[in-house]
């Protein structure tokens, strides 16, 4: 019982996370704690300081110089390190598509970045379990865990980097990456009969001329709408929104656009419409400008130099549109991205299941996993669908 009164802490002083200065009833000297998140323990030594003032210089000094005895799993050379590969990662995707901004953002991440962690350790030298310790050190810098979504990310950038040491003869194989349970939420989307009720709702916000913050709804911003729809794009920044005149061709018999889409989520594509966007985006011209349409200006709400306001101003027409259509619903949330899925599925219906998945999307910029998990996953069978399902081949 003597032995433990004198462990007992008599003050606690947290300094900054993972580091504190303790004083107990066995020494009159101040003693440091310092979390060690390689050996995944608290180090403690004595500051050898009465004075807390003093005390506080000597753990900040410790904490900056100190150095795990578990580090025998760092590198001896800068060449074969996690930050070399991470670095060579981030110049390998420079410019490939807007996932190599959020790769190095996880990757660069001051407290708790892969790099930050990572950065030191020798490939050769990383295992399952230092991964999985990893997920759990992001966990235990938040009050709320991360989504297992945000925890694949962070899994596929360790897979990215190590995949390279191993095309460099550095490492043989990857390590087994722990599995993390996913939880696909596909994005609510509208019925056929909903989207009749929002497209006609929008013609009348349209010709009433309602204003939303300032903004007056006009035919443009409803014929944006239906755009997406025989485009299957996606109303972001990349797709839609950074769509340019000198992106757009229009070919073939029957008449389409060709778009050459830039900054799609998956990097830049070519991509065809439907018949209907043609006249959309013709009449979407000055006919008096025919001969000098700016081929930099953007096709859609072009008054608008920054595309993040041109994005969040469709977003609230959008909801007003909704909202006037008698659409919303807080269980059923519908956004300008179910318009995409709308459109995804009702090409689907449309061609009478006869539609191939994998050049449906190819041209929407997704993949065929990506279809069947987000967008036809909730789709209810059609007819045409049940009956090329149970249709037999000709023996």
């Amino acid at each position: 019982m003597a032995e433990d009164s004198k462990k007992r802490i008599l003050k606690n002083k947290p300094l900054r996370k993972g580091l504190a200065i303790l004083l107990t009833a066995r020494s009159p000297f101040w003693l440091i704690r310092l979390w060690d998140p390689v050996a995944q323990k608290y180090v403690h030594r004595s500051s050898k300081e009465i004075s807390r003032v003093e005390a506080r210089e000597a753990a900040f000094e410790f904490a900056d110089n100190f150095h795990s005895k578990a580090n025998s799993d760092h590198a001896k050379k800068k060449a074969t390190s996690f930050e070399h590969y991470a670095k060579k990662l981030m110049a390998m995707q420079k410019g490939q598509s807007k996932w190599s901004e959020g790769d190095n953002k996880l990757l660069n991440r001051s407290k708790d970045g892969l790099i930050c962690y990572f950065g030191k350790h020798d490939v050769a030298k990383i295992t399952t379990g230092m991964v999985r310790d990893y997920l759990t050190h992001l966990d235990g810098n938040r009050k709320n865990p991360l989504a297992h979504s945000t925890k694949s990310k962070h899994v596929i950038i360790i897979r990215k980097v190590l995949t390279i040491a191993v095309e460099d003869g550095v490492l043989n194989v990857l390590p087994v990456m722990p599995k993390i349970k996913t939880v696909d939420t596909p994005r609510h989307t509208f019925t056929d009969s909903e989207y009749k009720q929002f497209m006609r709702a929008a013609g009348e916000c349209a010709k009433r001329g309602d204003v939303v913050r300032g903004v007056r709804i006009t035919g443009h911003h409803a014929k944006m709408f239906r755009f997406v729809v025989h485009t299957f794009l996606r109303p972001t920044e990349g797709e839609l929104f950074g769509l340019k005149h000198k992106d757009i061709q229009v070919k073939g018999e029957p008449a389409h656009l060709e778009m050459n889409v830039r900054g799609g989520k998956t990097g830049g594509r070519v991509s065809v419409t439907m018949p209907l966007a043609v006249p959309m985006y013709q009449g979407s011209l000055n006919p008096f400008d025919k001969g000098a349409i700016d081929k930099e200006a953007y096709v859609w709400m072009p008054d608008y130099s920054n595309r993040r306001t041109a994005i969040n101003t469709a977003r609230r027409i959008f909801n007003h549109i909704l909202a006037e259509a008698d659409l919303v619903d807080e269980d059923r949330k519908l956004s300008p991205y179910s318009l995409r899925h709308y459109a995804i599925q009702a090409r689907l219906r449309g061609s009478k299941g006869k539609v191939n998945l994998y050049t449906l999307a190819k041209n929407a910029g997704t993949s065929v996993d990506q279809l069947e998990r987000f967008y036809l996953k909730n789709m209810a069978p059609t007819k045409e669908l049940i009956e090329n399902l149970q249709t037999h081949g000709d023996d």
